[in-house]
C-alpha cells in the first residue's frame, strides 16, 4: 500500500490532487475534517481547547471558529499553541486510519502535512502551489470571505519555498482552467504513482 501526501497553501489545487487519486481507488484523509469529527468525539481534545484558549465552544457545543480562526491568525504565538494541541491528535488519528485501509494506496490531504510530522508517514509527498491573487480569488469565493481575510490567511501560511524544500514533489498549478488542471495531475499522479510502484 502507498500512503501518499497531498498538501500546499489553500486555494492552490489540492482537491484536484485528491480527486485523481480516488479514480485510482485510494482512500482519501481529509485532516480538516477528521479535526472536525475529532472535535466532537474527542473529549480530550475539546478540553486541551478550552484551557489554552478559553470559553471557545458555543452553547450548542460546537467551536466557535470565526472567533479562533481570528485569534490564532492574528498571533503566531497563538497559532503555535493551537497547533502543538491539535498536531499530535491528528497524528494519532491518522495513523489508525492507515492501519485500517484496506484499498490500494491511501491519501492524506493536510495543509500542515509537514509541520505536523504526517509527511513521516507517506511514501511519497506532494505539494500543490499557485499564484497567490489566483488563490486570494479563490479563497473569497470558495469560504465566503472578504479580502482582508483571505490575505490574512495567506499571510498565515508558509511560502512555495518552504513546500519546495520539503515535499518529495511540487506541482505548481499554472493552469488555465479546472479541466486543464484535472488532466495534468492525472498524467503527473500517474508519473510519480509507477514511480512508488
Amino acid at each position: 500500500m502507498t500512503v501518499v501526501g497531498i498538501t500546499g497553501p489553500t486555494g492552490s489545487g489540492k482537491t484536484t490532487a485528491l480527486k485523481s487519486l480516488k479514480k485510482r481507488g485510494y482512500e482519501v484523509v481529509d485532516c480538516d475534517r477528521l479535526y472536525d469529527s475529532l472535535l466532537n468525539t474527542s473529549e480530550e481534545l475539546r478540553r486541551k481547547l478550552q484551557n489554552a484558549f478559553g470559553d471557545v465552544f458555543l452553547p450548542d457545543g460546537k467551536l466557535d471558529r470565526p472567533a479562533l480562526a481570528k485569534r490564532v491568525f492574528e498571533n503566531s504565538k497563538e497559532l503555535a499553541k493551537l497547533n502543538s494541541i491539535v498536531f499530535p491528535v491528528i497524528y494519532a488519528a491518522v495513523e489508525e486510519k492507515i492501519a485500517k485501509c484496506t484499498q490500494k494506496g491511501l491519501a492524506i490531504d493536510a495543509i500542515n502535512l509537514v509541520e505536523s510530522n504526517l509527511g513521516q508517514l507517506c511514501d511519497v509527498t506532494v505539494a500543490i502551489i499557485a499564484d497567490p491573487a489566483v488563490r486570494l480569488k479563490r479563497i473569497m469565493a470558495r469560504d465566503g470571505i472578504d479580502e482582508e481575510r483571505a490575505k490574512a490567511r495567506i499571510a498565515a501560511q508558509k511560502p512555495d519555498k518552504f513546500y519546495r524544500k520539503n515535499c518529495s514533489f511540487t506541482l505548481e498549478n499554472r493552469a488555465g482552467g479546472m479541466a486543464e488542471f484535472e488532466r495534468l495531475m492525472d498524467e503527473f499522479m500517474d508519473n510519480i504513482l509507477f514511480m512508488e510502484e
